[in-house]
């Protein structure tokens, strides 16, 4: 029988409820066993259980409250037999998520019947089993209504709702009612099935029910209502109050389509609240109206355009006379050689290969159909002004819009351990470099994020040298491969205090599922600049920034500026924004599908057209439809549930962690990191050391104060005591023994990440493997001869103190620097210099050290990335250092690009760079 579950050892609402009622499923049927030593111990946990679930229950359709009371007149009556059969059912009705398959939910309890003949009505006596479900296929939501009402009135509610079904309506909905704000915020964000909210007229302030076990989670967040800023009941407008309660809930969870039922003069109300409300009715009209406007705002965002118009030419007879033998699968299912290629793929996606941009369907280069219509839907979801589909992958988004921003010899500031493409692309658009140096974890191989004021040294420093007006993007990783995610509202008021029109790319390849949860929203970068945005034109924030200017004084110096948080000018700012999306790599999509996603307050006057000459250039003319469709459906998914799939991302997090600090053999040879190991304290002002395993609530207060948090999704665990190097753990032990992929590794720590397609079995498989590695090695070491094992020992120590120090970028040599007051690079000339084979050598590690100690400056003519950690420690024109020679010497991985061992570094002769040098003269 499980234990009583309590909130504190809990990460969710979800897990709570989900193990409560298993555990009252145990419960009841140790009721129905009815012996006399189990029953007082049933009899009272079951009604604490009881307690426990009925605040959590007022938020759901199903079971509900409604379904809770049912089994509580059940226990009360002594049908103990009953009570344990509807319990199971409705227990797996929860795991299996089938009540979603029924058009009537609410109709498993008794309280809330179907109407007579209504799709997914229960029939108990013809089927003996209570909780069976007659299935359709129309996708199930829930509602939230917003009001006080008395159970006669709700139930009324719900009968003329029921009454307005029609069998061809796409979907079917089940009301939840939330009598008081309180009450509505909290529903928000327990039950993630809700899709619509009404507000009524009339609600309370605060909650009449005991919320104790709920509001833990959210005890403190941004979620909880700011009861003083509500206007009250008493002689206030209740309009205030609903436009108070609308802007919350959209705060928490924009997706939701809100609607006003209103007392008042409709005209008068509707010009004053459409800014949150879809529409607002009279509550004396009737329910039609609100019925179908329902169901028309889900169908909006259930549209897939351009999946749909693919769908649709797929089943079209067509003729083909044009590129693609492989269209309609004429070159496969006929062929003799090569036909398990259509029973493997199957034969709709041949079906559904084409060349063609018309007859329904769309061009990516210049859409002006059903593509530009998902790109439009996407650019709402994402919080964006403008949304660009790229199907070659994130790589080529950053390169699109570097190059649309960029000009040769521009100044581009970027994080020097990001992403490859950043460092190829600035070398195609002929940017100048200056790289910025994060803060280093020597101990576990890695790099954590760039901390702001190393950027707003820079910037002073180019100022301070007047090549300020030059400097035109600043590139930085949200979040970092490792998890380390910035604070990009912050980052970019910083900065643009000091360069009010400078441009940011932020670089969101493994977080384009963050906008779909209330506390990850705010640092993603659409989500900062529309709050930057709104914020800027405010008269209070030119209040704020005037009485900032007068604190600042006339002329501030460097080291003033850089100890306290600037404020940009609202006359001069521009709010410019791009983000780029693996959406394959965190949400529904086939490999490669990326977005861009655009605010720029420039856009249209100033970039557009360098943005689409950039799009032109790096996009295929013959885009993957596959890939397209997928990230239509993927938008679809994100928008319909992904509120849901990210809370469930986290939960599933929450669970490896647990089990492997909790199990007695995993514990003594791995650990995850934790966020003061990860960040250190002088990033994290909270003071929260870890913020998710405290609840929703704390996690908000770290992710809105600190400077930098760490994603729990990504968990870094240390091998180390294991003996084994992070390498050789991978791809020998996980990958090919056991078939586990693991995100990345280092000397001696591995990454793992749950996303949104993580299953429990997943997890319960990865400990499961764990075990066995675990159990291995301690039969291994049990049996080591004492020379052995003295071996063993000093492994574990070595890979216990980590690898050599993390090198930090040295500098580019003289002869690709522009000027020698400014670090500046330019990078694309050292790169095509190195095309001249006359040019360059190539050296060993030792030949580069003796050269070195003779006063020579050895410069890379080359990319040199070893993975991992993923990041080039080389770029062409940069000079060799001691540190890097130090550095590749400890690696002990065996992929690194642009450098072969055999014959070593590929470098420019000394020759070359004196002739560079004097042509520079």
């Amino acid at each position: 029988m499980h234990d009583l579950p309590t909130a504190s050892v809990h990460n969710s609402v979800g897990q709570l409820r989900a193990d409560a009622w298993s555990s009252l499923a145990d419960l009841t049927h140790l009721l129905s066993d009815q012996t006399a030593d189990a029953y007082p111990r049933a009899a009272a946990r079951f009604e604490e259980l009881s307690r426990l679930l009925a605040p959590i229950e007022n938020c759901w359709a199903f079971p509900g409250t409604a379904g809770l009371e049912e089994l509580l007149r059940l226990y009360e009556n002594g049908e103990y037999q009953r009570l344990a059969r509807r319990t199971e059912d409705l227990n797996r009705a929860l795991g299996e998520d089938s009540h979603r398959d029924s058009a009537s939910p609410a109709a498993a309890s008794t309280a809330h019947p179907a109407p007579p003949g209504a799709p997914g009505e229960f029939d108990d006596e013809a089927t003996g089993d209570p909780a069976a479900l007659r299935p359709t296929t129309r996708p199930y939501f829930e509602v939230l209504v917003v009001g006080d009402l008395t159970a006669a009135a709700e139930e009324a509610l719900r009968k003329q709702l029921h009454r307005l079904r029609r069998a061809e309506d796409e979907f079917v909905y089940e009301i939840v009612v939330a009598p008081s704000f309180e009450d509505a915020v909290i529903a928000s964000l327990v039950n993630s099935s809700l899709q619509a909210v009404v507000i009524r007229h009339r609600f309370a302030d605060r909650s009449r029910h005991d919320l104790r076990v709920v509001r833990r989670f959210f005890e403190g967040a941004a979620a909880t209502p700011a009861y003083a800023d509500i206007p009250g009941e008493n002689g206030q407008h209740s309009e205030e109050r609903a436009q108070a309660l609308g802007d919350r809930l959209l705060a928490l969870r924009p997706e939701l389509d809100l609607y006003l039922v209103s007392e008042a003069s409709l005209e008068t109300t509707a010009g004053r609240l459409s800014r949150c409300f879809q529409r607002v009715f009279h509550a004396r009209e009737g329910l039609l109206e609100l019925h179908l406007s329902i169901l028309h705002g889900i169908a909006e965002r259930f549209r897939a355009p351009f999946f749909t118009a693919l769908r649709a030419h797929s089943r079209r007879p067509t003729g083909v006379f044009h590129a693609l033998p492989i269209s309609r699968g004429t070159s496969v299912v006929n062929s003799r050689w090569i036909p398990e290629m259509a029973r493997f793929y199957g034969l709709n996606i041949l079906l559904a290969e084409t060349s063609a941009t018309s007859g329904g369907l769309d061009s990516l280069l210049a859409p002006t159909g059903p593509l530009r219509e998902s790109q439009d839907l996407a650019a709402k979801a994402f919080g964006a002004r403008q949304t660009y589909f790229v199907t070659n992958g994130t790589s080529t988004a950053n390169k699109i819009v570097v190059q649309a921003l960029v000009r040769p010899g521009d100044i581009v500031l970027v994080d020097r351990n990001c992403h490859k493409s950043h460092h190829y692309g600035l070398v195609l658009a002929g940017a100048h470099v200056v790289y910025l140096d994060a803060y280093p974890l020597d101990e576990y191989g890695m790099y954590g994020a760039v901390p702001v004021e190393e950027i707003k040294r820079k910037l002073l420093m180019l100022k301070r040298e007047g090549v300020l007006h030059r400097v035109k993007l600043l590139m930085l990783t949200n979040c970092t491969f490792d998890g380390i995610v910035y604070n990009p509202s912050r980052v970019m008021e910083e900065c643009l205090a000091l360069k009010p029109d400078l441009a940011f790319l932020w670089d969101e390849a493994w977080f384009a599922f963050a906008r779909f949860h209330p506390v990850y929203r705010r640092r993603t970068a659409m989500a900062a600049a529309r709050e930057l945005a709104d914020r800027y034109r405010g008269a209070r924030y030119a209040e704020e920034y005037a009485a900032h200017r007068e604190r600042l004084g006339d002329d501030p110096d460097d080291e003033a500026l850089i100890g306290q948080r600037l404020m940009p000018d609202p006359a001069r700012v521009r709010v410019r924004v791009y983000a780029t999306q693996s959406t394959h790599k965190t949400l529904t999509s086939l490999r490669q599908g990326s977005m861009v996603h655009v605010f720029d307050q420039e856009f249209r006057h100033k970039t557009a057209e360098t943005f689409h000459e950039a799009y032109m250039t790096h996009t295929s003319t013959s885009p993957n439809y596959q890939i397209l469709a997928s990230m239509d459906l993927g938008r679809r998914q994100a928008v319909l549930e992904g509120f849901e799939l990210v809370q469930k991302q986290l939960e599933q997090a929450g669970v490896l962690r647990d089990a492997i600090a909790q199990h007695p053999l995993l514990s003594r040879y791995l650990r995850f990191l934790t966020t003061p190991e990860l960040i250190p304290r002088r990033f994290r002002s909270s003071g929260v050391e870890q913020p998710l395993r405290t609840g929703l609530a704390r996690m908000a207060r770290a992710w809105e104060e600190d400077e930098f948090v760490l994603d729990p999704t990504r968990a870094t665990m240390h091998i180390g005591l294991t003996g084994v190097d992070g390498d050789t753990f991978k791809h020998e032990l996980l990958m090919d023994r056991y078939g586990v992929q693991v995100n990345k590794s280092t000397r001696n720590t591995l990454l793992f990440m749950t996303n949104i397609g993580t299953t429990r079995s997943a997890v319960a498989y990865l400990i499961e493997v764990l075990v066995k590695i675990a159990e291995d090695l301690e039969e291994r070491v049990g049996e080591m001869s004492p020379l052995e094992r003295a071996a063993h020992h000093r492994v574990v120590s070595d890979l216990g103190s980590g690898s050599a120090a993390l090198p930090d970028f040295s500098e580019f040599h003289p002869a690709f620097r522009p000027s020698d007051r400014t670090p500046e690079g330019d990078m694309r000339t050292a790169f095509f210099l190195a095309y001249e084979d006359t040019e360059c050598e190539y050296l060993s590690a030792q030949e580069i050290t003796d050269a070195m100690a003779e006063g020579r400056s050895v410069v890379s003519a080359t990319f040199v990335t070893p993975y991992p950690p993923g990041f080039p420690v080389l770029v062409p024109g940069q000079v060799v250092s001691k540190g890097v020679l130090a550095y590749m010497a400890a690696l002990d991985t065996r992929e690194i690009h642009g450098y072969a061992p055999e014959s070593g570094y590929r470098v420019f002769t000394a020759a070359a760079l004196k002739a560079r040098l004097a042509g520079a003269r």
